[in-house]
């Protein structure tokens, strides 16, 4: 899965990254630096849709800053947003809640890594056995080795608040989620010195990575035949991913700098593997 991950970039290296040709550039409305973006979170997405009013109907690619938990156009509220930040790569097109936007709204969201919570075995046992679970996990940063960004395969949507009138700022939301794929189970680039091995080896799951050489066909909302969007899900080669233990701060999402990158160099004392 992908609950908490890292966004330090801002507008200027995200826009000459994905060659963006439209983004708002008032200061006011930049968002700052975020190493620890939870669920509910604005955050920067990149997308390929027409411009409101422009002269020509073709898409422009645009960063939005979007709000992430995915709300279905057709929800009655937005309650379950925080709930919808994940979506299943091998269920999205099928999915009431994702189909439409997998169809037609997709969008890659920017990232440093994510952050992933060791679960050991033995805390798995326990709750196989509904025991109560151990209190510690060793949190892990997951990153590019070669440092580059960790462009995330996402969704996007607009929902309508009917109770506000149309001139209200908040009567439309834009909102988004990560779609998750299987976990690589081939060896990390690099791996930490004692711990996980594999991605497989901390979660079972993970955000699906887009390679560059994928962008322009996720993003081209012309794409809208299901079968041809499903090979796009293919996850990226194996071997491009580093893991490192960080800081249980983490774990709290009131802690927010760029220490909790911090690579430990073994997990944190009283935390599990």
């Amino acid at each position: 899965m992908c609950g908490r991950y890292a966004a330090s970039r801002g507008p200027e290296d995200l826009a000459g990254v994905f060659e963006i040709e439209k983004w708002d550039r008032d200061p006011e409305e930049t968002l700052a630096p975020d190493y620890n973006v939870a669920p509910t979170k604005e955050v920067y997405v990149v997308l390929d849709r027409p411009v409101k009013d422009a002269d020509s109907p073709r898409p422009v690619r645009q960063l939005r800053r979007l709000k992430w938990g995915l709300v279905p156009s057709w929800a009655r509220t937005p309650e379950g947003a925080a709930r919808m930040i994940n979506a299943r790569a091998e269920t999205v097109h099928e999915k009431p809640s994702y189909r439409r936007a997998f169809a037609a709204r997709r969008c890659v969201i920017p990232a440093d890594g994510y952050y992933e919570w060791v679960t050991g075995g033995a805390e798995r046992d326990l709750e196989v056995q509904g025991r109560k679970k151990r209190p510690r996990k060793q949190p892990y940063f997951v990153t590019p080795a070669d440092g580059s960004v960790f462009a995330m395969a996402g969704l996007y949507e607009f929902w309508r608040d009917r109770t506000l009138p149309d001139e209200h700022p908040l009567a439309w939301w834009a909102t988004c989620s990560v779609i998750t794929t299987e976990a690589e189970t081939a060896p990390l680039a690099v791996a930490p010195a004692e711990g996980p091995r594999a991605l497989a080896d901390i979660h079972p799951r993970m955000p699906l990575m887009l390679t560059p050489d994928r962008w322009d066909s996720w993003l081209d909302p012309s794409r809208t035949d299901p079968d041809e969007l499903r090979d796009l899900l293919a996850p990226p080669p194996t071997g491009l991913m580093r893991a490192y233990p960080v800081s249980t701060a983490v774990s709290n999402v009131r802690n927010n700098g760029a220490e909790l990158l911090k690579e430990l160099e073994g997990p944190e004392e009283g935390t599990l593997f």
